[in-house]
């Protein structure tokens, strides 16, 4: 089973003032990068999986999806989602991304932000993703980037010349990563970006799209702490089609 930090109260507490979760999305600064790469909506029927408190479902609908379901392990997530949603084209599941069973052939588009790097068994959860997609369907996802994750202990540093920097070490030693974010012993794992997009390709997906997300000048100019994120990427924006293959 996935550890349940967002039902942890210090947890929760915290990442329930994280701008992205105050303003919705458009407190989230990769979203323009995210919905350029989304498809048309339009009558759609979607999977969010790892869903929160609901953003991007509600914001789906109002694009025409005509049905959204949305998963995630928390109930904390789920309460909040079903407190500010009142459309009975959305539905939201407690669901282990882990253990996820998703009906076969039942979804147009398969939608993830920040979810999937919580994820020990990617490979199972693609394969399942990929049996749930319709032929042609599309996965939208974005994880912590592998450069953003692989230290053992993630931090900013200066170097000699006192410049910011983000230290990338263990990269090739893939697995499990503890981070204190909000709560000790966040767990975490982190894959080489070739694991990432092969399973991908070895799932039978198409890949059409892939974005280290940097913010713009003009998102520095509006929120300059954004620029440290020109240091080094983030987050990893993929974009990839089921073949039918």
């Amino acid at each position: 089973m996935a550890q349940n930090i967002y039902d942890n109260p210090d947890f929760f507490s915290g990442y329930s003032q994280l701008p992205r979760q105050v303003k919705g999305l458009d407190g989230a600064p990769e979203w323009p990068a995210i919905r350029a790469m989304l498809p048309a909506l339009k009558d759609k029927t979607i999977a969010d999986l790892g869903c929160g408190f609901g953003w991007a479902a509600r914001w789906m609908r109002e694009q025409g999806a005509a049905e959204i379901h949305g998963y995630d392990l928390s109930e904390n997530m789920i309460d909040r989602a079903r407190a500010d949603t009142a459309d009975p084209a959305i539905a939201y599941h407690i669901a282990d991304l882990e253990t996820l069973d998703l009906p076969q052939a039942r979804f147009d588009l398969v939608y993830s932000a920040l979810a999937f790097h919580y994820v020990e068994d990617f490979r199972r959860l693609v394969a399942t993703i990929g049996h749930s997609l319709v032929d042609g369907g599309d996965l939208i996802f974005t994880i912590e980037h592998p450069i953003f994750m692989a230290a053992r202990h993630p931090h900013w540093i200066a170097n000699e010349d006192g410049r910011k920097t983000w230290p990338v070490n263990g990269y090739s030693i893939e697995g499990e990563r503890r981070t204190d974010w909000f709560a000790k012993g966040v767990r975490k794992y982190h894959r080489t970006l070739a694991t990432t997009l092969n399973t991908l390709i070895d799932a039978g997906f198409a890949l059409r799209r892939i974005a280290e997300f940097a913010p713009t000048p003009n998102q520095i100019a509006t929120t300059p702490e954004l620029a440290e994120e020109l240091e080094r990427p983030m987050m990893l924006i993929v974009s990839a089609r089921k073949t039918g293959a």
